[in-house]
């Protein structure tokens, strides 16, 4: 290409970018000199510099998808995104506050984490997958990448919840992928597993097998259908103590905010009433807000349920 020729074509220069970023060494390729090209990523200028060697082709602050084409543009090839950008292009919400781009790359490379990019070198470079068109970690491989370096409890019971929850991790996936992995900071999503495993379906789940360890009470079973003795479908409560014929279910404002909802939920209680099913219903909040008082109540409702099957055995 003649020096120059790309001062006349800026839409030349676009197209050969990646989502409005591009690599100064592209722009070198196309006649521009490296002096030109970083005179236009000073203050006030059309362009900005985002990471060694790459540039945005505007001199606003990047959407998400241009730091993701960014991490990628400074990482050269072969690699793929992981960690929080990786769940959220598999579709997951519930993730952590972060503006890293966590990127995989083949463990002979010798690229080096940079500014918002974090690099990890691998000798289990997974297959990628192109979610939203970049190459991306499978999601079991994803949100265990995010969950390792996360500190708390809290974030990673959200993101693993969500992935079980909805059917787009199984826990088989997840076990094998933390068994085969980095050990370092596995720490967390080891026990949030071992929760999930039991059959938390939500986080507020989580919390609630919490309180009702801490309980005392003889050890529930966690969403199992319950039925009658003619072998007809009650329920499927979050909890429920079967020695005291006890459900414990964890009922939001939210989900009785439609009416399809709170009906079906008057007609749950119903048959838990006629099955002599003593029902206790928590708010999600209570969990944390109140504990105390929550782990009091269902203290109060197992005896209550024990006395009643006593005086009807």
């Amino acid at each position: 290409m003649r020096r120059g020729f790309w001062a006349a074509d800026a839409e030349l220069i676009y197209r050969r970018s990646s989502r409005g970023v591009i690599r100064a060494a592209t722009l070198i390729e196309m006649g521009m000199s490296s002096r030109s090209v970083y005179a236009r990523c000073r203050a006030g200028g059309p362009w900005r510099r985002m990471l060694p060697g790459v540039i945005l082709l505007s001199p606003g602050p990047p959407s998400v998808e241009q730091r993701i084409a960014a991490a990628l543009l400074y990482a050269r090839q072969d690699a793929l995104v992981t960690g929080r950008e990786a769940c959220r292009l598999h579709g997951l919400r519930q993730l952590p506050e972060s503006e890293k781009v966590h990127l995989l790359m083949s463990s002979f490379r010798k690229r080096i984490s940079s500014e918002f990019v974090i690099v990890e070198r691998t000798t289990r470079l997974p297959r990628p997958q192109i979610k939203g068109g970049f190459p991306v970690a499978p999601l079991a491989r994803a949100v265990l990448d995010t969950s390792r370096r996360l500190r708390t409890l809290d974030p990673a019971r959200a993101l693993l919840a969500e992935a079980v929850q909805r059917g787009r991790c199984q826990m088989s996936d997840l076990d094998h992928e933390l068994a085969e992995g980095s050990q370092r900071g596995s720490a967390v999503p080891r026990r949030v597993l071992a929760t999930i495993g039991l059959g938390a379906r939500s986080v507020a789940e989580i919390d609630a097998m919490r309180l009702w360890e801490q309980s005392g009470l003889p050890k529930a079973q966690w969403n199992v259908p319950v039925h009658d003795t003619n072998g007809v479908l009650i329920g499927v409560p979050d909890a429920w103590c079967v020695e005291a014929s006890l459900a414990w279910e964890i009922d939001s404002y939210e989900f009785h905010l439609n009416p399809k909802d709170y009906a079906r939920t008057l007609q749950r209680n119903t048959r838990y009433a006629m099955a002599g099913i003593h029902v206790v219903q928590t708010l999600p909040s209570r969990l944390r807000s109140a504990p105390e008082d929550v782990i009091a109540e269902l203290r109060r409702a197992y005896n209550a349920a024990v006395i009643r099957s006593a005086g009807t055995g």
